[in-house]
């Protein structure tokens, strides 16, 4: 496994695009938490803010961070394939299983390194802009803060929620080995649930964000009426976690079966 993790990351760190792609990231991650803040208003009338959580607010932005992230876990199997050097990899490293595992790790590894930057701006930017909106203390609302514990558990799991955004994407490259194919599983996957929830009411709609890996994992960033919630914080990221499991379970299965 050591010889295999060194291989891998030696693999992503010569890469450019790596490079770029996380920068993408955290770029387009704050660059919308900030437009989101900054675009926000609250009208006076709102009954301490009873709708609304800035720190869920602020950290929108892994909304659409996680979906380049997707994309490099995703780049970092099926281009193996798209070149053909899967088959100098697996020569090398005929344990499918470590393989993937070498590249799970130091994928997730890069996804939590980006997720750090991703968070920290967005909630400086939330902290900054959204008090000019009427999310302050004169409206029933307190600053943004790490030292508020709710506001930490979300900094905190948003992090771990990319870095298993990551893993999830992974496992999907694995099962379907083309980029195009395993891009558009894997935003299906995040950003069609949420709308289907849209479209259905009821019960139907509760159970949708329940299990979804986006509705249920981004539960983590909730600080305020968490009784409300289709998934208590700390279960959904447990959700996505098995989701994460899942894929890659299956991407192993599908390794060891199939042909390089």
């Amino acid at each position: 496994m050591t010889d295999a993790l060194r291989a891998e990351w030696t693999k992503l760190r010569t890469i450019a695009g790596t490079w770029w792609l996380m920068a993408g990231a955290v770029a387009l991650a704050v660059a919308a938490g900030a437009g989101i803040a900054a675009s926000t208003h609250v009208s006076p009338g709102d009954p301490g803010g009873a709708g609304q959580d800035p720190t869920k607010l602020a950290l929108i932005g892994v909304d659409l961070g996680q979906a380049v992230i997707a994309v490099l876990a995703v780049l970092a199997i099926t281009e193996e394939y798209g070149a053909g050097i899967i088959k100098i990899t697996l020569a090398a490293m005929p344990r499918r299983e470590v393989m993937l595992g070498a590249k799970a790790l130091n994928i997730a590894g890069l996804a939590l390194i980006t997720g750090v930057p991703i968070v920290a701006g967005c909630l400086i930017a939330g902290r900054l802009l959204l008090p000019a909106a009427g999310l302050d203390p004169a409206h029933g609302y307190a600053l943004i803060s790490i030292a508020h514990g709710p506001t930490l558990r979300a900094a905190v799991g948003s992090v771990l929620y990319l870095g298993l955004i990551a893993l999830m994407s992974l496992g999907v490259g694995a099962v379907f080995r083309d980029t195009a194919v395993s891009t558009g599983v894997v935003l299906g996957m995040l950003y069609l649930p949420p709308l289907l929830a849209d479209l259905v009411s009821g019960p139907w709609r509760r159970h949708i964000q329940q299990i979804a890996p986006m509705s249920a994992g981004l539960a983590i960033q909730a600080t305020r009426n968490i009784r409300s919630l289709p998934v208590p914080p700390w279960t959904g990221l447990s959700i996505l976690a098995a989701w994460a499991a899942g894929m890659l379970l299956v991407g192993v299965a599908l390794l060891k079966v199939r042909d390089a």
